[in-house]
């Protein structure tokens, strides 16, 4: 059984489209690849966190990009499936262990043309993960929601390339950048759950330099930031 102050976000992935997540959405055709992450929530020592990995800094796609656990839908599986599947293989999580509550509607990636769908855990007993994947995982984060609540850890991303994107200051330190396709579902989903507080979105921080990598955009689709990927 889910927490109280996970109710509101039962009810609301109940409710919320893909439009109040993203302006990109899964083309009609059925043609894109599908895909699945856990958005895992937990109880930690200041109260409600989600579970996040920072992927390898030596990866050739996103290197040291902040995400949810997850990857491709094997033949045969569910959205719910492969998230767990995918979360066991990159940092240990037993599947067992968490509580599907729900699931956010299919959101698009359109350079990689995946299809992925967000399905929402409890994590009632979080035990010790580790990462098993180093070639994929280089940090597990566990960010309490108060901290990406807190306006003084809201930043704006700025690309080289000169787009700019919503962030959050993350770890420790608040020294790591989550932005992004997992930084706008966080952000947009608290959004239309009335979580969020005012920040200073002129508060700018520039993408570093190991998370930059060749423009993974289709030709012709200058329009698509890749941090939309």
């Amino acid at each position: 059984m889910i927490p109280a102050w996970l109710e509101p976000v039962r009810a609301g992935a109940a409710t919320i489209t893909g439009d109040h997540l993203t302006r990109f959405l899964p083309p009609a055709d059925g043609s894109a690849r599908r895909g699945a992450v856990l958005m895992l929530f937990a109880e930690g020592e200041r109260g409600g966190e989600i579970l996040l990995t920072e992927r390898s800094h030596t990866m050739r796609s996103h290197p040291g990009q902040v995400s949810f656990p997850g990857g491709s839908i094997d033949p045969g599986e569910t959205a719910e499936q492969a998230a767990l599947r995918e979360a066991e293989e990159e940092v240990g999580l037993p599947p067992t262990s968490v509580e599907v509550f729900g699931a956010l509607p299919e959101l698009w990636l359109p350079p990689s043309n995946f299809a992925v769908t967000p399905v929402l855990g409890w994590w009632a007993e979080p035990a010790a993960v580790r990462i098993t994947s180093p070639e994929e995982v280089h940090a597990i984060h566990r960010a309490p929601i108060a901290d990406l609540l807190d306006p003084e850890h809201r930043v704006t991303v700025r690309h080289p390339r000169g787009y700019t994107s919503p962030g959050f200051l993350i770890g420790p330190d608040k020294d790591v950048i989550l932005w992004g396709f997992t930084g706008g579902i966080i952000a947009r989903l608290f959004d239309y759950l009335g979580w969020s507080r005012p920040w200073d979105e002129t508060r700018v921080r520039d993408l570093p330099s190991y998370m930059l990598t060749a423009d993974p955009r289709p030709a012709g689709r200058d329009d698509i930031p890749d941090e939309d990927i």
